[in-house]
């Protein structure tokens, strides 16, 4: 049974009374097992600046802007350079070549069997869990989420709709999606959809502790917007891909703020956590460059924060995400957090906070103690990203392999960024990466360096799906034509919001 805010309030306030001299500690405390409801919004691509709360000129995004306004927010929370990686990073606590995903291709993008999952973790908490919208982390039916404790599945196949390997000839409106282990044939465009499934299940599960996983699939390419929103950019001059992208950006903004408004009519905003995040930096194709377009005679040119790289880039801006945590009466509104953190924390934070248990060995960290105070002390830790994408079977040759768009690393801690064993920033002092230190901090890129390749050592025997890439038959497309013969695809129930 969920805790009412006044419950949580007097939890507080003992706790507060019986350890007055550890305020940080006794608040952590009554955060741990207070079970609110969760609900995770993940966007595709997005990356980290392509929001109007952080500080792009021209975008609308006025609902994600207020959910900011009223969340903690993380300064530097970062994510892997691409999707895979982070989906399951979020959903075991560790980093993804632990848990076998080294690629968005493929068999390497299947999350090892052998990992536990942040539902099956919660489902022993009294959780139920529903993930709506992209999965992308194995097609086989062991690998489904529905096999890895998601209780209620609407997703889509693979990384993409219209991917080759999701349902043939697939598309961003009235797309087939797998409702539960049955495909069924949607009616309008995709982002609106999740949504609205992911609204319906939460009216019908609001009476007891969820876990909504809302992972769209936008604004990931193909870029396709919603008819009135690509021609507003349209009408700016925008290019079909621009249109398309920032249009889905907007869409997306539309769907938070109806989410936003419905847990208000359902008196569901003081005990549910909501979460907003990207998956990895920002896709360039999506976002251009230079001027895109004109408005009221002024240019509109692409923002990217002041960050170098993007999506599949080992700098700032491949791993560097928005990341706000809004629980209302709970939770500081407007602070905001400079702490390293990252999506394997997302697990632990979790998991105690429904009053689970989390393993002690798993490379995530809990972000309790900052929630409830953003300021609060928090050891500094190294950050290990690489690419992966490597050739199939190549992954002992790719250690050190920095191929442009496939492959390259880097290590972060607090204060620099190594990236590629030759690059060395000062991210504190140069957060857009344009001074190289290399030269100059020598006894910094050492230690780096050798954190680097002891980290490698220890996540290389967890790479189980190399030399997996292919999966001929794809079993998405057996799973489909078997329905599709034996019988049909059925029209997708709306729900009821």
């Amino acid at each position: 049974m969920n805790v009412s805010k006044s419950t949580f309030i007097k939890c507080v306030v003992m706790a507060a009374g019986m350890a007055s001299a550890h305020p940080t500690l006794a608040s952590t405390a009554a955060l741990a097992g207070s079970k609110p409801n969760i609900i995770l919004v993940m966007t595709d691509d997005q990356g980290y600046g392509q929001l109007g709360c952080q500080g792009h000129p021209w975008l609308e995004t006025p609902h994600i802007d207020a959910l900011h306004a009223q969340s903690t927010s993380f300064s530097a929370f970062h994510v892997s350079p691409t999707c895979s990686p982070t989906r399951s990073a979020l959903l075991t606590g560790n980093v993804p070549f632990k848990n076998g995903v080294t690629h968005t291709g493929g068999a390497r993008s299947r999350m090892a069997l052998s990992a536990v999952t942040l539902p099956q973790y919660l489902k022993k908490a009294g959780y139920t869990s529903g993930i709506f919208g992209k999965w992308h982390l194995g097609l086989e039916e062991k690998y489904q989420p529905g096999a890895r404790g998601f209780d209620e599945v609407f997703v889509h196949g693979y990384g993409g709709i219209g991917q080759p390997m999701d349902v043939p000839k697939n598309k961003y409106y009235d797309p087939v999606i797998r409702h539960n282990g049955t495909f069924v044939k949607t009616k309008g465009f995709c982002t609106d959809i999740f949504f609205s499934q992911a609204l319906g299940w939460i009216k019908q599960n609001k009476d007891k502790p969820f876990f909504a996983y809302i992972a769209s699939n936008a604004p990931h390419g193909p870029f396709i917007a919603p008819n009135d929103k690509k021609e507003k950019f349209r009408r700016y001059g925008f290019k079909p891909s621009q249109q398309g992208f920032y249009g889905m950006v907007e869409n997306i903004d539309d769907n938070v703020g109806r989410l936003m408004s419905c847990l208000k009519e359902w008196d569901l905003e003081e005990n549910t956590l909501v979460i907003f995040m990207s998956d990895n930096g920002f896709i360039a194709a999506g976002t251009g460059s230079g001027e895109l377009g004109t408005r009221e005679g002024k240019p509109m040119t692409a923002w990217y924060a002041g960050l170098k790289g993007s999506k599949k880039s080992p700098h700032e801006g491949g791993t560097k995400v928005p990341a706000f945590f809004r629980w209302k009466g709970v939770l500081k509104e407007g602070a905001v957090c400079d702490a390293l953190t990252a999506h394997i924390d997302l697990l632990p934070t979790l998991v105690e906070i429904a009053g689970g248990e989390a393993p002690k060995d798993i490379d995530g960290k809990s972000l309790l103690p900052l929630l409830k105070n953003p300021d609060a002390p928090w050891e500094d830790r190294n950050l290990f990203f690489h690419i992966g994408r490597w050739g199939n079977g190549k992954a002992d040759q790719s250690k050190y392999d920095k191929t442009p768009g496939k492959a390259g690393f880097a290590v972060r801690n607090k204060r620099y960024r190594l990236v590629n064993h030759e690059e060395l920033y000062d991210i504190l002092n140069d957060p857009g990466e344009a001074e190289n230190l290399y030269a100059q901090k020598p006894e910094v890129v050492q230690v780096m360096q050798a954190a680097y390749d002891t980290w490698w050592d220890e996540v290389r025997p967890f790479m189980v799906n190399e030399g997996q890439q292919q999966m001929d038959p794809n079993p998405y497309h057996v799973k489909y034509r078997l329905q599709l013969e034996q019988s049909g695809i059925p029209t997708w129930t709306v729900p009821e919001i």
